[in-house]
């Protein structure tokens, strides 16, 4: 494929999930500039590759290589942030049918929500942003974070759990 064509090609696909991508990483790394750093290099390695991409869902396409590159950029500059082992068994749960990040976004500050996410483990953070603020099915954040949807559905309750527990938390502390 010509140079021209396979830039237009790859800049028609990729560019409009420009700002999923930059949300990912920046809830990812917890930094502006970091995560400006990590989808630019992840746009690099999707161009390269792009001769691979075979069509379907581009925007988890390009997710999953904007999350595997925040990953290596994690393991470089961040060891402690992926040290934290946690336990993808399902727990019981009492899971309120209600979404809980769209109770506690109409209720309570966004700072204190944003604070509280930055809390939580990666592997929580990360899925809990991909389905509440970017709306990713499951099967979406199956494929993109290389897990059954079991997991994905538990790390879904789990995360919103802890999250509503550091809300609770903050929320008592500052009363």
């Amino acid at each position: 494929m010509p140079e021209e064509s396979k830039t237009a090609q790859f800049e028609a696909i990729a560019l409009p999930h420009f700002g999923a991508a930059y949300n990912l990483a920046r809830w990812l790394v917890r930094d502006d500039h970091d995560a400006e750093d990590v989808v630019q290099e992840a746009y690099l390695r999707a161009f390269k590759f792009f001769g691979g991409y075979r069509g379907g869902d581009s925007r988890s396409w390009l997710l999953t290589i904007v999350r595997n590159t925040c990953y290596t950029w994690l393991q470089q500059n961040w060891t402690r942030e992926l040290s934290e082992p946690i336990d993808d068994k399902l727990d019981e749960l009492g899971i309120s049918t209600e979404n809980p990040e769209t109770i506690l976004l109409q209720t309570v500050d966004s700072k204190l929500v944003r604070l509280a996410l930055e809390e939580l483990p990666i592997e929580f953070r990360e899925v809990l942003i991909m389905r509440g603020m970017e709306d990713l099915s499951y099967k979406q954040i199956s494929t993109i974070a290389d897990l059954p949807i079991g997991t994905v559905m538990s790390r879904l309750a789990r995360g919103r759990k802890r999250l509503r527990e550091l809300l609770v938390s903050r929320m008592s502390k500052e009363t």
